[in-house]
């Protein structure tokens, strides 16, 4: 019995190392599972659009032309499972210059608010918003096009689209609007100061009232060196129902792009007023260059906010961009926190619940 006490610890520390081995342990058995880590960029491309429904995430872009939507449970995963949604017709007022679209879900349906117009590169003086209706419930499915919508002055008539980009929808107490980038007059150059407007909506793809500038580039980090921009807006809301619009400002070929913020002050939209700005609230870093045209997610199992944007690969001016995600936190004020751009290759936690 006094050689069976002695050899109990021995049992134990052995007991104990062999659990501890086998949690090391991948699935198979095949030795220590991956970390549960990502690096950055997570996709090559810009303008990133990711939305997140009943498990899956949805990620949209344009390329060549035609729109591909991907579906993943995992946010990590961008580009899985890609499928081609819709092609620019040969002829129309759609037919060249696809930019920046996104998918929403409204009233039972999806739904692509994409920029298009019909000259064929630069100077891009003929850039429009338009819609596209989903036919199914499937966001990878087909899909009609609604038509240009109106982002003029003159909505009895409609006379005169205004040139508008980056359009996205904003539901507040069940009153849809939409948002967007446009010029105060149609130019003969594209080296025109951009603003941002607001007006209401009838439904998701018809436009019902005048539009109401609710910014305009004047500070330092909007104005840039060359060009006064405003652009690129999304649609931010904490669990209070606060509204934020986040948008990029300064030039989009330049390192010194960055995110302002808009917030709703008062209950009303529509009034320029009630729209307090601040900014930069997120900026590039020596490492990191040009960060703009974001939007906003949740991990998998809904605890952390994150962010997706694109950044520029080199300081040189230009458009070769490529996707970073990391994770953000709220301000005491219920503003968002976006911290520092995480450099490309540095670890990041992947978001929470994509791991087993």
């Amino acid at each position: 019995m006094r050689y069976s006490k002695l050899w109990v610890p021995f049992v134990i520390l052995f007991f104990l190392h062999g659990c501890r081995s086998t949690a090391q342990t991948d699935k198979k058995g095949g030795g220590a599972p991956e970390p549960c880590t990502f690096s950055n960029p997570a996709a090559d491309g810009q303008d990133p659009w990711v939305i997140k429904k009943d498990g899956f995430y949805y990620y949209l872009e344009s390329s060549g032309g035609e729109l591909y939507v991907s579906k993943n449970r995992d946010l990590t995963q961008l580009k899985e499972d890609e499928q081609k949604v819709w092609a620019q017709p040969d002829t129309g007022w759609n037919r060249s210059n696809l930019w920046a679209p996104e998918l929403h879900y409204l009233d039972g349906k999806w739904y692509i608010y994409y920029t298009a117009g019909n000259t064929d590169g630069s100077p891009f003086i003929r850039q429009r918003s338009g819609v596209l209706e989903s036919k199914t419930d499937d966001p990878q499915g087909e899909y009609i096009d609604k038509g240009m919508l109106y982002t003029g002055d003159d909505i009895q008539n409609k006379t005169e689209t205004k040139w508008a980009i980056d359009l996205t929808p904003l539901e507040i107490d069940g009153q849809l609007y939409a948002v967007w980038s446009g010029w105060e007059k149609n130019e003969d150059t594209d080296r025109t100061p951009q603003h941002l407007y607001i007006a209401e909506m009838e439904n998701p793809w018809t436009i019902s009232s005048n539009r109401v500038i609710i910014s305009s580039p004047e500070k330092s980090w909007e104005t840039g060196t060359e060009l006064a921009i405003n652009e690129g807006l999304q649609i931010l809301k904490n669990k209070k129902g606060d509204v934020f619009v986040i948008y990029s400002a300064s030039e989009s070929w330049l390192p010194a792009y960055n995110l302002g913020q808009l917030r709703l002050t008062e209950h009303d939209p529509m009034h320029p007023d009630h729209w307090e700005k601040k900014g930069p609230v997120f900026k590039g870093t020596p490492e990191v260059y040009g960060v703009g045209h974001a939007s906003f997610t949740t991990s998998p199992d809904g605890s952390e906010h994150w962010i997706a944007y694109h950044t520029k690969v080199s300081p040189d001016p230009g458009w070769n961009r490529v996707v970073h995600l990391q994770p953000f936190e709220w301000n005491e004020d219920g503003s968002p926190h976006f911290g520092v751009p995480v450099s490309a290759g540095k670890s990041i936690e992947k978001p929470s619940g994509e791991c087993e």
